[in-house]
């Protein structure tokens, strides 16, 4: 080799040791990125902390109070914090401490629970959010709020299936359910929320809603549950309810005793059907022969009315304890008991020539009214109080969708068509003006749709009207059929009477006055 290759060999080995230097010595000065943690609370950061384990065990010792309250082990961030591993060489660190004490200013602490939410049949309806400790919590309230509404031994009976066979009358339960949907999941709980510890607490908010503070009275002489249910805008079975001391309406009170008259307002709906036999009275009819020898006004009864009694199949439904407006009774299990006489009275017809006699409106005659829809029937509302309002008429059901619905007495149509003088929840309806000054309103009739709506607002042209504004219509002549428009929660009629004008001045009285 001549001596210039023997140099550029030696020249090209100075150099590799010369890069193969630089390399080591740029190995030996490089460094790794730390392994640190971005906090976060709702979007925001909070700084960078080396140890996230740090701070969850900080936030736990310091905690001890919410740790008592609730009796936990463990308490956990606020809602909205989030914790990231990042590789960094930012040494801009924060102590966990600094990092606790701004979340611990910002937003309340967490620990692990179940949040129950309860969606309403009703869409429209905002869902409402239950929290736990504990799901057997929840299922304990539950439980507890079956038994306030059907009884702990019926509960017992429907649940072990063991419930007494219907001899002659009585009942039994069908079927059981919650028309709300329900879920439950585990979840980290705000303690800002209020967390239910105890199923008896819970109890009493499943019943009472939002505003469940005792409401407390004390019985004096003369109180009968009836007279303290009214007296505080209930009705009796939202007595019992509210107070599951008092077994039935006839249980003895005692003077000084405390009852809650608060109204329920139970946040879940427990629906439950029932078959019941009952004995029902069967009205007699009146029946009126003219006499033309006795002058007008003159009235004679010849034949006393005795009512029958039907025993009657049947299938209710109840939400809450309360029973619905709909019903219908079982046909081929109808048995008579017993059959009604009617009533015969004779009234004079002859008119006197000197206008003298009898002036002003025709007296109410005991028997005139006539029952406004077909025998037999379940009354499924009475004339009282209910959910806080007053219920100023009857509800009839169980002669079927449909059926014919009758005039009481005598008198003039002064409003048939949806909604009008008594108002859309009204549905379609019919108002009666008689001649004694009493008025009759008859709710909730048919239309013509073939999948009729309850809460839906038809025109009048799409009521079934049997009768129109204007008409003269006799005691017992069909006016309309029994339908579920309006503000229904099944098929019934709803029957109410008014001294003058429903809705303008005129005052509504018991319907059972007419019959009694």
């Amino acid at each position: 080799m001549s001596k210039k290759g023997i140099l550029t060999c030696i020249l090209l080995a100075i150099l590799l040791i010369g890069l193969l230097s630089i390399n080591f010595f740029y190995e030996e000065s490089y460094t790794k990125p730390n392994s640190t943690y971005q906090v976060y609370l709702d979007g925001e950061k909070i700084g960078l902390i080396n140890s996230k384990d740090d701070l969850y065990s900080l936030i736990n010792e310091e905690q001890t109070e919410i740790k008592e309250q609730y009796s936990v082990n463990q308490v956990y961030p606020p809602k909205g914090f989030q914790i990231v591993k990042k590789n960094t060489y930012n040494d801009n660190l924060i102590t966990v401490k600094n990092v606790y004490d701004s979340i611990k200013n910002a937003k309340q602490f967490t620990i692990k629970g179940y949040t129950v939410t309860i969606k309403n049949a009703d869409e429209n309806v905002e869902p409402k959010y239950i929290y736990v400790l504990d799901k057997e919590i929840f299922e304990e309230a539950v439980e507890n709020v079956i038994k306030i509404f059907i009884g702990e031994e019926r509960y017992k009976q429907y649940t072990n299936d063991t419930q007494p066979e219907i001899i002659d009358t009585g009942y039994t339960i069908d079927n059981m359910y919650f028309s709300d949907k329900i879920s439950i999941k585990d979840s980290y709980i705000s303690v800002s929320e209020k967390i239910y510890t105890d199923s008896t607490e819970l109890t009493k908010y499943l019943l009472f809603g939002e505003n469940n503070s005792v409401k407390e009275y004390t019985v004096v002489q003369g109180d009968t549950i009836e007279s303290i249910a009214e007296a505080n805008q209930l009705n009796p079975e939202e007595l019992l309810i509210a107070n599951q001391e008092l077994k039935t309406t006839n249980t003895l009170l005692a003077i000084g005793q405390k009852l809650n008259v608060a109204l329920i307002n139970p946040i879940l709906s427990l629906t439950y059907e029932e078959t019941v036999v009952e004995d029902i009275e069967k009205k007699y009819q009146t029946i009126y022969q003219d006499d033309p020898n006795e002058y007008e006004g003159y009235t004679k009864t010849t034949q006393a009315g005795v009512n029958g009694i039907d025993r009657i199949t049947s299938i209710v439904q109840f939400t809450n304890g309360v029973q619905n407006q709909g019903g219908y009774i079982v046909d081929n299990l109808t048995k008579s008991i017993k059959s009604p006489v009617n009533e015969i009275i004779v009234k004079g017809t002859k008119k006197r020539s000197n206008g003298g006699g009898i002036t002003g409106k025709p007296p109410v005659l005991k028997g005139q009214w006539y029952w406004p829809t077909n025998q037999p029937y379940i009354i499924t509302s009475p004339y009282a109080y209910r959910g806080g309002t007053f219920h100023n008429g009857i509800d009839i059901s169980g002669t079927g969708y449909k059926s014919p619905v009758y005039a009481a007495l005598d008198g003039e149509v002064i409003s048939s068509g949806f909604g009008g003088m008594t108002g859309s929840s009204s549905g379609c309806n019919v108002v009666i003006k008689h001649d004694n000054g009493y008025y009759t309103v008859y709710a909730h009739l048919a239309t013509t749709k073939k999948n009729e709506r309850p809460f839906t607002n038809y025109n009048s042209s799409d009521c079934d009207r049997v009768v129109t504004v204007g008409q003269r219509v006799t005691r017992g002549q069909r006016i309309g059929k029994m339908g579920q428009t309006g503000q229904a929660t099944g098929v019934h009629l709803h029957f109410s009477v008014y001294v003058g004008v429903p809705y303008n001045g005129g005052y509504h009285i018991n319907p059972w006055r007419l019959w009694q």
